[in-house]
């Protein structure tokens, strides 16, 4: 017989090191937002997803200190001195890929061109000896999405969805209440309410005549779906003023993402970026997107937003808007874009206001996650948010898990830490 011996597994340091603690401290590389202040840590990397640049980051983020306890820093320190970091960076970034959190691309291929207009990195930069890698949809959670369930408060019914609504179906999660059958109902036969229905009515005896007006079918809470539209402001704005309001706001982008993706399976979700003008892009894309062009056409991006919801066969429509809340720029009927860089234009916020109205009429919600605070700003994005019923979140990119939420809905204002 053959026999098999078991040793102990002593592991490395490659092996023990928690990867999310890693892809935590990567975060400001890997979510480069065009905006680098000089005292950035990953300033020098330039934002390209390069492995070169990724071995980089990885000796930054293990060198740095805080990631890790004394034991462990003890370790890389004594690895950095002898020579052997490049080896544990090696196979960290290899079990990086193997369990999903970056994916390598083929080589460079200098007939590929860019397809998203430039908002999605410089393609042209590429050499065709780097070799580069994306991160995955794994690798996007770096925010807790319970904290934006809000976001997706239901106002209506479809055919499919997990978000709570007041009324009532006959599905097979019950909740304990039965109610007469009704033509299209599903047959979720509750016996005993059917049997006793039979039972008043004829009494007690066999064979038991059960008509149609005996049947009783379960009640559960109706579940609905609902279509989104992300709409990402990726202006300069959002990175002026010696401030990154971007960075913060691909963060909520992405956990809304996350959170439709592994809790509303029912759902669908699109992604508009709007500057100069306003597109559609792959939510794939998403952790690629930077800044430009300059200015802020919010009411193209709504439009953009609108024709995609228009398409959706779903009751339940919303636009959650991430912005800084400063549109800046109008395209007027002939393609001509109309700029005012000093932003709140009354051409433009009227403009802006009439395309809010006709989401309104198509039963389009529009929630607002605002990333500023002055005053003329915060009364534009309530007249937006009264206008259609929704909700307001004021936060800022310092305190994102703190905010202020205006709920039109319920007139309700409260803090949310």
């Amino acid at each position: 017989m053959k026999r098999v011996r078991y040793t102990k597994f002593t592991g490395d340091l490659a092996s023990e090191l928690g990867l999310e603690e890693l892809m935590e401290a990567l975060s400001g590389y890997l979510l480069d937002s065009g905006f680098r202040p000089p005292l950035s840590q990953f300033q020098e990397l330039g934002g390209e997803h390069t492995l070169d640049n990724l071995r980089d980051a990885l000796q930054q983020a293990l060198e740095d200190g805080e990631l890790f306890d004394e034991a462990t820093q003890q370790k890389i320190e004594d690895m950095a001195a002898d020579g052997t970091l490049d080896e544990l960076i090696d196979k960290l970034i290899d079990r990086m890929e193997q369990e999903n959190y970056i994916s390598m691309t083929p080589p460079y291929d200098p007939t590929r061109t860019s397809g998203t207009a430039g908002q999605t990195g410089n393609a042209q930069t590429e050499t065709p000896l780097d070799a580069r890698f994306e991160i995955t949809d794994k690798s996007l959670d770096f925010l807790g999405y319970k904290t934006l369930r809000n976001l997706l408060g239901s106002l209506g019914k479809s055919s499919l969805g997990k978000h709570d609504t007041n009324d009532r179906a006959t599905g097979i999660e019950t909740n304990g209440s039965a109610r007469p059958y009704e033509f299209g109902d599903v047959l979720n036969l509750d016996v005993n309410a059917t049997l006793s229905s039979a039972i008043a009515r004829e009494g007690l005896g066999l064979p038991l005549n059960i008509e149609y007006s005996d049947l009783h079918v379960h009640q559960c809470d109706y579940e609905s779906s609902c279509a989104t539209v992300v709409l990402l402001d990726c202006s300069h704005s959002m990175i002026l003023y010696g401030e990154d309001r971007f960075t913060p706001a691909k963060k909520v982008a992405m956990a809304l993402s996350h959170l439709i993706r592994t809790q509303y399976p029912g759902d669908s979700l699109s992604l508009v970026l709007f500057h100069d003008s306003a597109e559609e892009l792959p939510i794939s894309q998403l952790a690629r997107v930077k800044v430009g062009p300059y200015y802020t056409n919010t009411r193209e991006g709504l439009r953009v937003a609108h024709r995609i919801l228009d398409r959706q066969r779903k009751d339940m429509k919303q636009i959650v808007m991430i912005t800084d809340g400063k549109p800046s720029a109008l395209t007027l009927p002939d393609g001509r874009i109309y700029k005012n860089a000093f932003g709140l234009d009354p051409l433009v916020v009227s403009e802006t206001l009439d395309e809010v109205s006709r989401c309104k009429r198509a039963g389009i919600m529009i929630n607002t996650f605002m990333l500023a605070s002055d005053f003329g700003l915060v009364q534009f994005v309530q007249r937006v948010t009264a206008m259609c019923r929704g909700k307001a979140y004021f936060t800022t990119p310092e305190n994102l898990g703190n905010y202020l939420l205006m709920d039109f809905m319920s007139r309700k204002m409260r803090t949310i830490h």
